[in-house]
């Protein structure tokens, strides 16, 4: 089906976009670019009209930041990224307040970190928090918490920021503004018969090989990247579209049904559950348990939960409730999921049938090591 087809059908039952935008679209060498985050803001005005429900998530602060602190190069250590990002956190909300105003809309900020969505309780706060704001007509502008975010909770880039945020949200389509006009089969701005690719199924392992992992020197994405935001939205059957934010009313052409723009990943047939969708993309795995090979097809082919009959050996270290990975007895991961014993516990009950856990243990939590309906098949 055509990138044409595809968008006419989507636009059929578009209710809430999330609209993610680089540092490049916003910045110039002297700071935050007025002008552009004018036309941003009147783009979004016109495609979040009449039922339809937008968010941004945006870059900006730390490229805002430096050129406020009079840094000539982006900044290379934590705690100057984490300053500059303090301090251009609040130009860059106190512009789009000036623009968004001037459409008669109000906004609000959201700052998330990883260490947000993996906990449960705060996933499903924010959750409620941005639906709260959207029935109230308010634009949520979300950004990565830079100035307390270490690497161990950072999110990495906004464009996973993005995928995961729409997720959140139960979006219908996610739209990545960048400086290339989607995925080529080579860097347009390098190679001049470079050939744009319109539409692609998100189980296409192959277009890997046609995505820059280079990032301009204002932001830390690059294709790779935004092709991987991609896939995680489209696990929870989200639309996503790559296209060129330098281009006036890019979110129009994004949306208009006559218009080609960027290049349109799309979702497979199935779709994760929003709860194995974060077990799946937002947390991250903090040990790994390997199994023997019977385990492993009861897992990739029967869908079952898992025996600690089925545990071979415990790797790393963590408690009750983490998520850990499922490895076959080739190093493969076959699942990951939310486990029900601690590291420790598992060692000792690995390889033991399910009625001797309390015999070994003093007390049994649960039959599975992992739940199905806690587990994720890779």
């Amino acid at each position: 089906m055509t990138q044409l087809a595809h968008k006419q059908k989507l636009l059929k039952r578009l209710r809430r976009i999330v609209v993610k935008v680089g540092s490049s679209l916003l910045s110039a060498d002297a700071g935050l670019d007025p002008a552009r985050i004018r036309a941003l803001a009147a783009d979004i005005e016109t495609a979040g009209g009449g039922r339809r429900e937008c968010l941004l998530v945006t870059s900006g602060a730390v490229a805002a930041g430096r050129a406020r602190l009079g840094l000539r190069e982006r900044p290379k250590t934590i705690p100057q990224k984490q300053a500059a990002a303090a301090v251009g956190q609040i130009d860059l909300m106190a512009a789009y307040k000036q623009c968004f105003h001037s459409h008669g809309r109000q906004v609000a900020q959201i700052l998330l970190t990883l260490d947000d969505l993996t906990h449960r309780r705060r996933y499903l706060n924010a959750k409620h928090a941005i639906a709260a704001l959207l029935d109230a007509r308010v634009l949520p502008i979300v950004n990565e918490n830079d100035t307390v975010a270490v690497e161990e909770i950072k999110l990495g880039d906004n464009d996973n920021l993005s995928a995961a945020v729409a997720a959140l949200v139960e979006a219908d389509l996610l739209v990545i503004l960048s400086d290339v006009d989607g995925l080529h089969t080579a860097d347009p701005r390098r190679d001049p018969s470079a050939r744009p690719i319109p539409v692609l199924s998100a189980d296409d392992r192959q277009a890997l090989r046609y995505a820059s992992s280079g990032a301009g020197h204002l932001g830390t994405g690059g294709m790779a990247t935004k092709l991987e935001a991609a896939r995680k939205a489209a696990a929870a059957g989200i639309f996503t579209i790559i296209a060129d934010g330098r281009r006036q009313g890019a979110l129009a052409r994004v949306l208009d049904p006559a218009v080609v723009s960027g290049t349109l990943v799309v979702p497979s047939a199935d779709r994760l559950a929003s709860r194995k969708h974060w077990i799946a993309f937002t947390l991250r795995p903090q040990g790994a348990v390997h199994l023997d090979a019977g385990a492993a097809s009861a897992l990739r082919d029967k869908g079952r939960s898992l025996l600690p009959s089925g545990v071979k050996l415990v790797e790393g270290t963590f408690g009750a409730g983490d998520c850990v990975r499922c490895l076959d007895p080739a190093g493969l991961e076959v699942a990951r999921g939310l486990v029900n014993y601690s590291a420790a516990e598992l060692r000792k009950i690995q390889g033991a049938h399910t009625r001797d856990i309390d015999s070994i243990l003093g007390y049994k939590v649960s039959d599975e090591v992992i739940h199905r309906d806690d587990m994720v098949i890779a």
